[in-house]
This record gives C-alpha cells, sequence and structure tokens, in this order.
C-alpha cells in the first residue's frame, strides 16, 4: 500500500466537470457521457488500470476477459456514484430510492452515551451518509476523519454548489491536533467516521491478510476503538440496480481485546462487501505492493 499518499482520485477540476455535465446536459446523458471517460481512464491511467486488473486477477479469481471488463465497469461505477452525489445534493433526490439495513444500530449505539465509531472503507458511497441520516439521527453528530490533502479545496468547492455541509470533518494532522478533536466529538457523544483501508506513510500499522494476501492497515482507528471501549460499527453505503441505495451498519462483537482483532472482524465484513459490490471498491493503486 506504499503508493498512496494520502490523496484521493480526483480534484476540483474533475468535480466541476461533473457538475457542468449534469447542470448542463442532466442526470442520464451525463451516464452516457461516462462512457467514454471510462474508457478514457482505461488507457491514459496505466498505473490506476493494472493495480484494479490485478484485483480483479488475482486477488478475486475472475478470468483475463472478465478482470479486463470489470476494470472498466469499475471506472464507469466510480463515476456513475461521483454524479448521483451532485444530482442527491442539488434536487434529484427523489429520483433515487435508499433502503436502510441496521440503521437501529446507529441509533441504540447512540443511546449507550459513549459515541461511537463508524468504521467504513473506500467503497460504495458514504458521502451519501447526510441524506440517510437526515431522517433517522442528527447528521450533525457525525464526523468523518480524513487524510486526504485536498480535502480543504474540494470541501469548499463542494459547498458552493450543494450548500453548508452538514456532516462535520476531522483532518488528520502532523502536530496530533486531531486526537483532541476526536476526544471532544466522543465527550459530546457522537460519532466519528473512519475510512479504514488507507494509512499514510509513516503511520502505525498492522499486517493482516486481505483477499487472500497480506497487506497493511492503520492502527489507529482500531486500537482507539478497543483501549477506549469505544461502540463499533462497520458501515456501507452500496449503490444497486435502478437508483437504488442500500445502507448497511453492522456491530462489532465488543469483545475483541487488541486492535489486531478488531480488524480481523472489519476486514472479514469488508470482504464480504467486496465480493458483493466489486465494482466499488475505489483504491485505485499499487494496495499489495506486489508491483514494486
Amino acid at each position: 500500500m506504499a503508493n498512496w499518499q494520502g490523496k484521493s482520485r480526483g480534484s476540483v477540476l474533475g468535480l466541476r466537470i461533473y457538475v457542468f455535465f449534469i447542470k448542463t446536459f442532466g442526470l442520464y446523458f451525463s451516464y452516457f457521457v461516462l462512457l467514454f471517460v471510462a474508457a478514457y481512464f482505461i488507457v491514459f491511467s496505466f498505473s490506476s488500470t493494472k493495480s484494479t486488473f490485478y484485483l480483479f486477477r488475482k486477488r478475486l479469481n475472475y478470468s483475463t476477459f472478465l478482470a479486463a471488463l470489470n476494470v472498466y465497469k469499475s471506472y464507469f461505477t466510480f463515476g456513475k456514484i461521483q454524479l448521483d452525489k451532485f444530482a442527491i445534493a442539488t434536487g434529484s433526490k427523489h429520483k433515487y430510492s435508499f433502503e436502510f439495513d441496521g440503521i437501529g444500530n446507529i441509533q441504540n449505539l447512540l443511546k449507550q452515551g459513549k459515541g461511537g465509531i463508524l468504521l467504513t472503507a473506500h467503497i460504495g458511497n458514504f458521502n451519501l451518509a447526510k441524506q440517510f441520516f437526515d431522517d433517522q439521527i442528527n447528521p450533525a453528530s457525525v464526523n468523518l476523519v480524513m487524510s486526504d490533502f485536498e480535502h480543504q479545496q474540494i470541501k469548499n468547492y463542494l459547498e458552493s454548489v450543494t450548500g453548508k455541509a452538514s456532516l462535520k470533518t476531522i483532518v488528520l494532522k502532523d502536530d496530533l491536533s486531531h486526537i483532541f478533536e476526536m476526544r471532544k466529538v466522543l465527550d459530546r457523544n457522537e460519532l466519528l467516521v473512519f475510512a479504514a483501508d488507507r494509512y499514510l506513510k509513516g503511520s502505525k500499522t498492522y499486517t493482516a491478510e486481505f483477499l487472500g494476501k497480506e497487506t497493511q492497515f492503520p492502527q489507529g482507528p482500531f486500537k482507539l476503538a478497543v483501549r477506549n471501549a469505544i461502540p463499533v460499527l462497520f458501515v456501507h453505503i452500496m449503490r444497486e440496480k435502478n437508483f437504488h441505495y442500500h445502507f448497511y451498519a453492522r456491530p462489532a462483537t465488543g469483545n475483541e481485546k487488541t486492535g489486531k482483532e478488531l480488524l480481523k472482524l472489519y476486514l472479514e465484513n469488508l470482504e464480504t462487501m467486496v465480493r458483493k459490490y466489486p465494482y466499488q471498491w475505489y483504491n485505485y493503486y499499487d494496495f499489495w505492493n506486489d508491483f514494486n
């Protein structure tokens, strides 16, 4: 996982293009344009294509033909999810349906008064969390822990298009000030959300097997939860057919004694999701460090 430097695929320019197409041509035509954009990325983003092909061919054991086809589907689905995010935020929520599968687990977690940790991954579309939480819990109690170097620039642009975001953010910083912010969040009985399938260079990691091969994962979210007896849920928001989104929230057992035990449960849950939604796991780099 050494090739990830804390910056997610995408930029303000890319976001502007998504918004331009939706506003100018509408959602359906924007999907049509994505057919060509996905093909472009296969050719001109070779390192991402190589890594994604490896996922399907070696880790999910698809045939060569199906692995190549699914690289294209992955790029296409990633684009659709970005378009959906803007469409929903700018007035087209009525086009979509939402399924709440385990939302009661979040409500029960908040009743415990300890705060909580939601562990997700770079899969599906957790950016739609506000749309799920609006009618169920107060979105202002949800705090996304972010490590993307471009977060502020992108966040400012998103707010200029969709209005003030309801989900708060805590940015990982070199001076470790984020630790105090996290403590305040938990003291207020709020939720911390970690995408725990990536780590930044220099951070402490665990080595664990995922999809049949060992790689590294951040220690921080798992140690924080276990050492402070903070209740944990594994959460994902996945796109399904016919403009349908499916929210999953599953509790950890609560009996984990170490961070690595909690990581094992997290990876079991994540592997289930990746196998069920193989086009929606978006780690477009050398995740298993095979190409160095």
